[in-house]
């Protein structure tokens, strides 16, 4: 309706002919109208029909009570929106606590919030998933040694050493939203034995999915979504599995064209058995697989007894020399519909690495007086309380572990101790041969990962 009116009424007779009243007497009238837009009103009812399509720009006192409205917009509505069609609520202003539709998009307020800037928490249970965060590796290409992590809170799996190569790199070809993903490199080509494994995974801590409920006939479903670039195609998997390795879900995805990045979305129902721990140990684990064994092998689409991470249909990677795997935009979110991916801001994201791994390598960076011969007070506060009290390993100024330095003369050689760890940090160290009185540093490296 163009133009602006003040409403007294909204009908619709049996005949299916609609009519709007002004409050000057006029009229409107649509003869077996097959739906309206109402736009630019001031209205004083509630509108209640089913022709109504759409409302944009208009003051409603009442309640909308329609099963056709698909989008209701810049309207401002003291009452309560009933429909089964809405898509679309944009620029509105609702001062009633419902909007009761059961066609609104599974997602669609999550998207919307991601949009603006705004958060719901801890959306994504994946730590690092844009892959910002390099604290031991920084940007080199390493060989790492099996069960070590290429990159924050990702870990890899080799069971024949210097199998891969992995790297934090800029994206192969522009992928909008990411500055940085994983690249995995084969570095021999191997013929995987039954109980050989070649994956990457994520061990998620146990706190962390409390509200999934698995284990119990509650158990809510889960959606695994990244991004994934390749120079092999073909079927390849990802899988959850508990803490212990005996509970297994297998999906698996599929890489049609060669270095191209493609949108994975694979959804895992809840749960309802196993143990699923809710402490700070090992809640789950998202394996992304490389070639595993056939020991890994089973069949895809439902939970298993067990340990397993792949189909008999899957491509191995590791068959291939010089073949790469880039992945980024790794994200793990309650529900069976894939939002967008969770953004946090840099500084957080690196605390919430920094709970299972820290380091301070590059600098003497503790440093305290000794007490006597034996103790020096070289104290170390982490950033952020640990995970659990953590592995921690001290280096002098020549990066000797189990050493400190003693400052304007040189690395003192004698071993040293940690004293009195915990999880928030430890206030000094023990050794030999310490000079009362003299000043000491270390740098430092702290392990809590799961």
């Amino acid at each position: 309706m163009a133009g602006s009116i003040t409403v007294s009424s909204i009908t619709l007779d049996s005949d299916n002919n609609f009519s709007i009243k002004s409050n000057t007497g006029a009229t409107l009238f649509f003869a077996n109208t097959s739906g309206v837009d109402i736009a630019n009103s001031i209205g004083a009812t509630a509108i209640t029909s089913d022709k109504i399509l759409s409302i944009a720009n208009t003051k409603i006192s009442g309640n909308i009570i329609s099963s056709q409205i698909t989008s209701v917009a810049n309207t401002q509505i003291s009452g309560n929106i009933i429909s089964s069609q809405i898509t679309s609520i944009g620029g509105s202003q609702i001062t009633a606590n419902t909007i009761a539709n059961s066609a609104i998009q599974t997602g669609a307020v999550e998207n919307y919030m991601s949009a603006a800037g705004l958060g719901f928490g801890m959306r994504n249970r994946i730590i690092n998933g844009a892959m910002v965060i390099s604290q031991r590796n920084g940007t080199s290409s390493v060989t790492p040694g099996s069960g070590t992590y290429p990159i924050d809170r990702f870990q890899n799996t080799q069971s024949t050493a210097s199998s891969f190569s992995y790297q934090q790199v800029a994206p192969p070809t522009a992928l909008a939203g990411f500055v940085y993903c994983q690249k995995a490199t084969v570095l021999a080509a191997r013929t995987p034995a039954a109980g050989d494994r070649y994956d990457y995974l994520q061990a998620v801590e146990g706190l962390n999915i409390t509200d999934l409920a698995w284990g119990t006939s509650s158990a809510k479903a889960v959606t695994a979504s990244f991004w994934v670039y390749s120079s092999v195609t073909g079927t390849f998997a990802v899988s959850i599995s508990n803490g212990g390795v005996n509970r297994s879900y297998v999906n698996t995805y599929t890489i049609s064209s060669a270095n191209t990045w493609t949108q994975v979305t694979v959804t895992f129902p809840g749960c309802p058995d196993g143990t699923w721990s809710t402490d700070n140990g090992t809640g789950l684990i998202l394996f992304f697989d490389l070639g595993c064994g056939s020991n890994s092998e089973t069949t895809a689409g439902a939970w298993q007894s067990g340990f397993y991470e792949r189909t008999s249909a899957c491509v191995k990677l590791v068959n291939t020399v010089s073949a790469t795997f880039y992945i980024t935009g790794v994200q793990l979110e309650k529900g069976s519909t894939a939002t967008s991916f969770d953004y946090r801001d840099y500084g957080t994201e690196l605390q919430l690495c920094q709970r299972y791994y820290w380091q301070e390598l590059n600098s003497l960076f503790a440093s305290g007086i000794a007490f006597d011969t034996v103790e020096a007070h070289v104290r170390v506060q982490y950033p952020v309380p640990m995970r659990t009290s953590p592995t921690v390993t001290i280096y002098d100024n020549s990066n000797n572990a189990a050493r400190i330095h003693r400052n304007r003369v040189g690395d003192h050689g004698n071993a040293v101790t940690i004293t009195n760890a915990t999880l928030h940090g430890f206030p000094g160290i023990s050794s030999s041969g310490l000079t009362s009185g003299g000043g000491y540093s270390c740098k430092v490296k702290a392990d809590a990962e799961l």
